[in-house]
């Protein structure tokens, strides 16, 4: 929605100064929030459709507690009085923010930065450089606390 602010969750070390530029953010606009965690998909294994059941059972319970802690996370933002949801999805991480993004057509995308060195994006690329490359509206990056500002650049 326009009125809206994605919010990107992922229950690191980030998440609690992540909500409190977000609650800052929407509460200067006037803005609701949705709050979203993507969960890696499920792991593929050779010979077997989605893994073995106990991997399988695994994950979905590893989901469900995803889930069960973004809805709390929703439900803090409304008792601080504003309107506030949670979209628990799986998928490649980059493209699912995205995706939500444009079909939600928000006005901003709040999220977190880690503060990796080149090294892990040389390997494992970064969600907010693919996220800021693509971004249909207005991104907000939140250092992760306790970075070394003057050693991350």
């Amino acid at each position: 929605m326009e009125n809206e602010i994605l919010v990107t969750i992922d229950f690191s070390e980030s998440t609690d100064a992540v909500l409190a530029v977000a609650l800052e953010t929407a509460r200067a606009h006037g803005y609701g929030m949705c709050l979203i965690h993507v969960a890696p998909p499920d792991p593929a294994f050779v010979g077997y459709d989605a893994g073995p059941q106990t991997v399988r059972d695994t994950v979905a319970g590893e989901l469900r507690e995803e889930h069960h802690r973004l809805q709390a996370l929703a439900e803090q933002v409304k008792q601080a009085g504003l309107d506030a949801h949670s979209l628990c999805i799986q998928g490649p991480t980059v493209e699912k923010i995205l995706q939500a993004a444009r079909e939600r057509k928000v006005a901003r995308l709040v999220m977190g930065s880690h503060g990796h060195g080149a090294l892990y994006h040389l390997l494992m690329g970064s969600v907010t450089e693919g996220v800021l490359r693509e971004a249909p509206c207005p991104v907000l990056i939140v250092p992760s606390p306790g970075r070394d500002q003057e050693g991350d650049r």
